[in-house]
């Protein structure tokens, strides 16, 4: 068994029971929604199906989202180094969330009371099942036998290796988070607009194209996985998907790759998408991840 903790956070975007099988710690990040306060705990507090219905219920409802404060990760840290543990721990995009720049502060409190332990940060600059798929890979790399500073230098290297492909039918969210105008939003409403959107080099989520109607957005995606992904059709890794209460969606973006990539390693996980990235996405967004061309652009 490897002599470090393996660490991200709740925005990962897995289920409990896949973090606790590949032993991947996490900590929640928090959200408040209608003026009650919620840990980001993988759907433990409020079930996904009940937070995306009140929001679909309530377009005008207040939630905001609140990162892991620098108390809150030294904590977390601790848990670990009392038990004689290093860790590696992977952040949330800082394209995203400033969550980098609390844990790396809380690593410097850990590394003066802890100085015989190792502490390593790193921003995944990755997002949701993306964040976990890379999670994911790391974990691969520590059953087999990686040190820490392996694991930490493979992520680095590779991490923008990890491809994140989303598209939403329900703009309400984007809006409210100033990631799309009101005038867009209105205009692609009216013309049933699905905008295909990535996360660039810097971990910002950016809308790449304006495309019409559910079923050409579906297929669009799917064409430029293939565009992406690393050995085209050859592709024999992970891939993952995430949903916001649309999983008849999500499960027909897995159906074309499937038959289209059969060497593909197991069937398509399908997960929710989180209550703190789903507190600025709403409900509508279907997301794809897998590991790809680097992020140039």
């Amino acid at each position: 068994m490897a002599d470090y903790v393996l660490s991200c956070c709740s925005t990962a975007d897995l289920t409990k029971e896949h973090f606790e099988r590949r032993n991947i710690a996490y900590v929640c990040f928090h959200f408040r929604m209608d003026g009650k306060e919620y840990m980001d705990d993988l759907g433990q507090s409020i079930p996904f199906r009940e937070f995306y219905q009140t929001l679909a219920d309530n377009p005008d409802i207040d939630v905001s989202t609140s990162q892991v404060n620098i108390t809150e990760y030294l904590a977390h840290f601790e848990k670990y180094l009392n038990e004689g543990k290093d860790i590696l721990h992977l952040c949330l995009s800082s394209g995203i969330s400033g969550t980098y720049g609390s844990a790396k502060s809380a690593a410097l409190i850990a590394r003066e009371r802890y100085p015989e332990r190792k502490i390593l940060i790193v921003d995944s600059l990755a997002a949701s099942s993306g964040y976990g798929l890379l999670m994911d890979m790391l974990a691969d790399l520590r059953d087999e036998g990686k040190s820490i500073e392996e694991v930490r230098d493979w992520a680095e290297e590779n991490k923008l290796n990890i491809q994140h492909l989303f598209f939403s039918s329900d703009l309400t969210f984007f809006v409210k988070g100033g990631r799309i105008s009101k005038a867009a939003a209105l205009f692609g409403g009216i013309l049933n607009i699905c905008p295909l959107m990535d996360v660039d080099h810097t971990g910002h989520l950016v809308p790449r194209e304006k495309i019409r109607g559910k079923k050409t957005v579906i297929k669009r995606m799917f064409k430029r996985m293939m565009e992406l992904v690393q050995d085209g059709p050859e592709y024999t890794g992970k891939c993952y998907m995430c949903q916001s209460a649309c999983l008849e969606d999500a499960q027909a973006v897995a159906a074309l790759i499937e038959e289209e990539i059969p060497a593909l390693k197991g069937k398509i996980e399908i997960n929710d998408i989180g209550t703190t990235i789903g507190s600025h996405t709403g409900p509508g967004t279907v997301a794809l991840f897998f590991y790809g061309k680097k992020r140039d652009n």
